[in-house]
Formats: structure tokens, C-alpha cells, sequence
């Protein structure tokens, strides 16, 4: 049985973008399934994911922010500087109206997504940079992502800044954080391991469940609105995750980083933590509950895209070695 769990915890860490669009489909044909997936409900399987990421973390991942400051300090800008921008100039100019704007403007301010460590691993990034990339932007989230929030949509809706801080607190450091205390004091346990192993599986399960738990939502002014509403929503959501690609590149050019850290900082830069910015849109933008569309296309969108980007950084690598 074991074995059976641990085959498909890594089958679901390969396949993660077919397993979320799955359930997308299916949750949009049979929005009633995934009903359950709101509130507190959805709040603590978020946390659940971040969780998962603590158990991966040990005290070398954090010693990490001590002995690489410049660059983790440089990633953290392009982090909070670039994504946040992007997704202003882009609510701009699309027109979007206040619910999507808001649902696009959230994820650009929310930290780095916990699968853009995988994405570097597989392109032969540098995942040292990108384990402690995604460590600082998480840490400084709670304070940052209201910050954000406030400076790009504070004229379109009001920002409750320190409910936004207390739950990004509750929802992300706190479970990281018991995560961590739990690998430090188990790691040195026989079965510790065969646990971490399990924790991919587990994340992508809880990610997919908060997709389905927005379609549900979603569903009804969806069929309503028809495609035009999806294209556009994915359109924005497209460029907004390119442009941070590419300028997360550019940025990591700039600052003269080696191709390993500039292929890091592209996919940490434009992979984003959209499970948190649907959390956030449906627990403080409930008058407009299309907030959460740009999120969940962007949760399963940034999945695909980033599969897509290290595939394309292999196939340069076989290109540059058949020359």
C-alpha cells in the first residue's frame, strides 16, 4: 500500500498541471462536487500546502538567506517589484473590470508558488536560489502582499490590510513554520523520509481541491458571460506570467547571475502563489466573487507554463551539446 501511495504522490508531482486541469473540467461540468471547498474548509487546505513545504525545509534551506544575501535580496526585489507592476500595467491596459482587476492584481502580489522549486530542479537550475527565493518572498508576504495590495488596488476596492496580514500569517508562516519544527525534530526518524515523500502527492491533491472549490464558484456567471469572459481572464493571466518569466530573466542578466540562477530567478519570479491569492480573493473580496477566476486559471496555468519553460531550458541544453 505503501508503495502504491509513494507511485502515486510522484506521479501526481510529474503530472501536476494534467491532474489540475482534470479537475477543473470535471468540476465545470459537475460544479457540485468541490461546494465544500470554501471558507475555513479552503483556508486550512492551503495550509495544509504550506505545510507540506515546511516538512521539505531543513535548516541548510535557511542558512541559505545567510550566505547568499545578495542574491536572495535581488530575487525578493524582482519578486515584489516586477509581478505587482506587470499586473498594473496589464489591468490597465486591458480595461479589465474591478473583479478580475482584483483577482490579477493579487496574484501578481502574492509570493512565489512552492512547485517553481521543482521546475528549477528539473531545467538544472539553481535550486539552493530558488528553495531560498521562495523562503524569503513567503516570509516577507504578510507584510508585503497587503503593502502591495493597498499601493495597486486601494483605489479600486478597500484593502483590509491587517486582515490580509493575519491570515497570510495564519495561513503561510505558521504552517511552514510547524513544518520546520516537525523536520528538525523527526528528520533523523526512519519512516521521516518515506513521510516528505508523500508531501508532493499531498500538495497537489490539496491544490487541485481549491481549483475545483473555485469553478464551483465561479460556474454560474461563467456560463453566463460565456468564453469571452475565460479568454479574456486567460489572456491577461498569459502575459502576466510570461513577462515575468522573461523579466525575471532579464533581471537575473542585469545582475550578471550564471544561466543556472538566471533560469532560477525566471521561474521563481514568474510562478506565482496563486492557491493563496484564491484564498485571499474569497475571504476578503466576497462582493466580487469573480476575483477568483484569475487565480484559479492561474493556479493551473502557472503549473503548465512552468513545465513548459524547463522543458524548453532541457531541449536548449541537448541543442548547445549536439553543436
Amino acid at each position: 500500500m505503501l508503495r502504491f501511495l509513494l507511485a502515486v504522490s510522484q506521479w501526481l508531482a510529474n503530472y501536476t498541471s494534467v491532474f489540475i486541469i482534470g479537475i477543473a473540467v470535471f468540476t465545470f461540468f459537475v460544479p457540485e462536487t468541490f461546494n465544500w471547498v470554501s471558507g475555513i474548509t479552503q483556508t486550512t487546505i492551503l495550509g495544509l500546502i504550506m505545510l507540506t513545504m515546511g516538512l521539505t525545509l531543513s535548516t541548510t534551506d535557511f542558512k541559505i538567506l545567510a550566505k547568499r544575501p545578495a542574491d536572495i535580496f535581488i530575487g525578493a526585489c524582482a519578486q515584489f517589484l516586477i509581478m505587482p507592476c506587470v499586473a498594473y500595467l496589464l489591468v490597465s491596459i486591458f480595461h479589465l473590470e474591478p473583479a478580475l482587476a482584483i483577482g490579477i492584481l493579487l496574484v501578481g502580489c502574492c509570493p512565489g508558488g512552492v512547485s517553481s522549486n521543482i521546475m528549477s530542479f528539473l531545467c538544472h537550475g539553481d535550486v539552493a536560489f530558488s528553495v531560498g527565493m521562495t523562503c524569503a518572498s513567503t516570509l516577507l508576504a504578510p507584510v508585503m502582499t497587503p503593502f502591495l495590495m493597498q499601493l495597486t488596488a486601494g483605489a479600486i476596492v478597500e484593502i483590509n490590510t491587517i486582515g490580509m496580514f493575519v491570515n497570510i500569517l495564519i495561513v503561510t508562516i505558521i504552517p511552514v513554520s510547524l513544518g520546520c519544527f516537525l523536520n528538525y525534530t523527526y528528520s533523523k526518524k526512519k519512516y521521516f523520509p518515506t513521510i516528505r515523500s508523500l508531501m508532493p502527492g499531498i500538495s497537489v491533491i490539496c491544490l487541485a481541491c481549491i481549483v475545483g472549490g473555485v469553478i464551483s464558484t465561479v460556474h454560474d456567471p461563467l456560463v453566463q458571460r460565456g468564453w469571452s469572459l475565460f479568454l479574456l481572464t486567460f489572456a491577461v493571466v498569459l502575459c502576466h506570467n510570461t513577462l515575468g518569466y522573461i523579466l525575471g530573466w532579464a533581471t537575473g542578466k542585469m545582475a550578471r547571475f550564471n544561466t543556472a540562477k538566471k533560469r532560477t530567478i525566471s521561474i521563481e519570479v514568474g510562478m506565482q502563489n496563486a492557491g493563496l491569492a484564491t484564498n485571499l480573493a474569497t475571504v476578503f473580496f466576497i462582493a466580487q466573487p469573480l476575483a477568483v477566476l484569475p487565480c484559479a486559471i492561474s493556479c493551473a496555468w502557472h503549473s503548465i507554463s512552468g513545465t513548459l519553460l524547463a522543458g524548453i531550458f532541457l531541449q536548449y541544453d541537448k541543442i548547445r551539446k549536439q553543436q
